[in-house]
């Protein structure tokens, strides 16, 4: 049910300058997310009345992957004017002037933050009818984090960040998230009164907590233990240390679910992926975007599948496979290649160091080794023999060719398509085949073999290869 008290702030204007990146440190991607998409959905959760995004640097980019992780947000533009405290700031004005419940503040760079959390948070703020609760946490090195400094009695003061503190300010281990809980009207009053008198030249929304507090009003810090939870990603380790700690999440909850997973250390699972019961995950395999994997299924070693199907009791090994589908009982691998488009029909084979494009392999069809097929259909049985080609562009166009059922083609087999080889063909190896074949026929263009005696002597002369050819002929004609 909608919270009708409710409205929600992620900010995502910030240029993130410490990740070296053309690319804005809110869609630098997590488990197959950007950042900005785990705190989305994290505030979609929430079911609040009203979510705002508030962008600045390369607006579009970001506004664009906000929106299509929720559609519902409103986008908000900050001025050139630097700051949370600013950003916040605007976003209450995108805000209906009716509304006046509370306001929720997420950073779009803390991505492993959860819902349950933030519930929490929500339920101590207005049980204390604060009007401002900040979520903090201890750690165990607050170097560069705003500080949470308490009066005698142990209520919340103010905020101070890491440039503007004291010495004894700094040796204080308990932190500002960066999350907080705020009466929206009490907000609007205080955020006119911010200035950027400090060592950023900022607007610090961290300044609205003591402004709260001298106005009399109470303000309020709600501990967490979970302090990993609340950690943000300002550069390319942290976003290691992150995407290392939510894997370890997602891989055990996985082996609780029922999945093997032999080697948890070299094993990368997207948010997205779904695993069946009984499923087997060998070291060295990443499985992204909405990988599906079956029942019984073997994936692995050192495979890497991108939003593909696996069926039930397949098995695919030192595989790599995008946007394929792999049917129940059938064999990949090991260094196959799956580009987007194969499909491999239930009990069917695709071998070593054979790759696939936009090809249907029927039910029981076997490609075993040694071949490309792009642009193909191969019939239910068939069978190609090794080092099959299917030569399907022409250097202008696409082509297709179509292999019948219970077709079995010779070793290094060239079809040039657009072909069609009938059901239950055969073709002979090193057969170059440029026209339709009809079912049941067999299919040759191998030239009768010729062997011209004394060549290697006349064109080779005291080569290796002569001296041991004119070594056995003397041989043979003492045996004679």
């Amino acid at each position: 049910m909608t919270d009708s008290r409710l409205a929600i702030v992620v900010l995502a204007a910030g240029q993130g300058t410490r990740m070296r990146s053309a690319t804005p440190k809110v869609l630098h991607e997590l488990a197959g997310l950007p950042l900005i998409g785990h705190v989305l959905h994290t505030a979609q959760a929430l079911d609040a009345a009203h979510l705002l995004v508030v962008v600045r640097h390369e607006r579009d980019r970001v506004a664009a992957a906000a929106t299509e992780l929720a559609p519902t947000a409103v986008i908000v533009d900050q001025d050139e004017i630097p700051g949370t405290g600013r950003a916040v700031e605007q976003a209450v004005a995108a805000i209906p002037a009716g509304f006046d419940g509370d306001l929720l503040v997420l950073s779009g760079d803390v991505p492993l933050l959860d819902a349950d959390t933030l519930a929490r948070l929500l339920e101590a703020h207005r049980a204390s009818a604060a009007a401002g609760t900040l979520l903090s946490t201890t750690v165990p090195d607050p170097t560069g984090y705003g500080r949470v400094v308490r009066d005698a009695e142990g209520a919340l003061q103010r905020i101070v960040e890491h440039q503007d503190a004291s010495e004894a300010e700094r040796a204080i281990d308990e932190i500002n998230s960066g999350v907080y809980v705020f009466g929206v009207n009490a907000l609007r009053d205080q955020l006119a009164s911010l200035t950027v008198a400090n060592a950023q030249g900022e607007k610090y929304l961290t300044d609205v907590i003591g402004a709260l507090r001298e106005a009399g009003m109470d303000v309020s810090a709600v501990p967490t233990p979970d302090s990993w939870k609340l950690e943000g990603v300002n550069d390319r380790a942290q976003l290691s240390a992150a995407a290392a700690r939510l894997n370890a999440l997602i891989v055990r909850g996985w082996q609780l679910a029922g999945v093997t997973i032999q080697d948890p250390e070299t094993t990368w699972i997207d948010l997205q992926v779904r695993l069946e019961p009984d499923v087997t995950i060998l070291p060295g395999t990443q499985l992204k975007g909405a990988t599906v994997v079956a029942e019984g299924a073997t994936v692995g070693p050192d495979s890497t599948l991108t939003d593909t199907e696996v069926g039930r009791g397949a098995t695919v090994t030192r595989t790599d496979a995008t946007l394929a589908v792999i049917g129940d009982g059938a064999s990949v691998g090991p260094f196959a290649y799956l580009r987007p488009g194969a499909e491999l029909g239930p009990d069917g084979k695709i071998g070593t160091f054979v790759e696939v494009k936009n090809g249907r392999i029927g039910a029981g069809a076997k490609v075993p080794h040694l071949s490309y097929i792009g642009d193909a259909e191969i019939g239910a049985g068939a069978n190609i023999g090794a080092g099959g080609i299917t030569a399907n562009y022409d250097g202008v166009d696409k082509h297709r060719t179509v292999i019948g059922a219970a077709v079995k083609t010779g070793a290094h087999n060239v079809f040039v398509a657009p072909v069609r080889i009938g059901d239950g063909a055969y073709t002979g190896a090193g057969t170059t085949i440029r026209k339709d074949v009809p079912a049941g026929a067999l299919a040759i263009d191998v030239a009768p073999q010729r062997n011209l005696d004394g060549w290697v002597h006349t064109h080779r002369p005291g080569s290796a290869a002569d001296l041991a050819a004119q070594q056995a002929i003397g041989s043979e004609h003492a045996q004679d």
